[in-house]
Parts: structure tokens; sequence; C-alpha cells
């Protein structure tokens, strides 16, 4: 396989330098590859043809194994090909565009933003996205931030 979608190469969606360090598979199965053509089809081409330029996508799919090296949760749509980290570096539109996009116009399952400054007038450190099935989309919007512990938590936005 080449191509998740026009826009998204095969390598570009499962690379992770956690993964290639620690020697570690990140191979998704047939059922996470469809899930993640879904999520570039439903979420990513309709975002990347308004933002009119590349978006840079942080992470895309994990197997567990990176996920756990990684620190993901035991729970994370990464592991399904169900999210996508995205970070808009080239300047096309900023993260809290992208944001305010996807929130207004698209369907998706969890919408959060990733630290950064503060929302609504700040701008995310990054984005992360997910998308499950039009019937279980929760059209939920999280902020991301660190408690007084400097464990990372969630409030919904």
């Amino acid at each position: 396989m080449e191509k998740i979608s026009k826009n998204i190469s095969y390598n570009e969606a499962v690379h992770s330098n956690t993964a290639k360090r620690k020697g570690l598979d990140n191979t998704p199965n047939d059922k996470q590859i469809a899930a993640m053509m879904t999520v570039a089809e439903m979420v990513f081409q309709p975002l990347r043809e308004w933002a009119a330029g590349p978006i840079k996508i942080n992470s895309f799919f994990r197997s567990e194994a990176v996920n756990r090296a990684v620190g993901g949760t035991g729970k994370s749509q990464h592991c399904k090909g169900q999210a996508i980290d995205l970070d808009d570096v080239f300047g096309y539109k900023t993260n809290a565009e992208m944001f305010g996009y996807i929130r207004e116009n698209l369907d998706f399952d969890q919408l959060i933003w990733e630290f950064g400054t503060e929302y609504p007038r700040g701008n995310p450190a990054w984005i992360h996205v997910s998308y499950v099935s039009k019937d279980k989309n929760r059209n939920r919007c999280l902020k991301a931030y660190k408690d007084k512990n400097g464990k990372t938590k969630y409030m919904v936005i």
C-alpha cells in the first residue's frame, strides 16, 4: 500500500521515531488501515483542501507497543487508526484556525486542543482529532493541560 489518501502516504501515516529508535513494529492490520482511510477521507482531506497547503502529521497510527513507549493512554484511538495529531508548521493555517474549522465544519469523535496557549484566543501546540463513524462520533471538544503534579488532564470546552 502506498497511499492512505490523496495527501497522506502510508509511510507518513505509520512513521514513528520512537518505533525506529526502539525497534518496535508499527504495522497496522487491515481493519486499522480501513479506519485510517476513513479518518483521512472524513477529516484530513477536507481540512487539507480548506488549508490550501500541507499539514504536518505528528502522529497517526501507533501500535500498542509504540503507544506504550510514547506514554499514550491505554484507550488511545491512535492504536485503532482512528486518530491523527496535526501541526501546521508550514504556515498555511494556525493550529487554532484548524481547530475552529474542524469544530464548525466537520464531523468528528474527539477534537483536542493540545497544550499551547490558552483556548480560545491562543494557539494549541498541536491538535488531536479522531473519527469513529457517523453513528458513533461524539463531537466532543477537549483541552489538554497539566495538573499541579504534571499529569495530563482534559477539560471539556
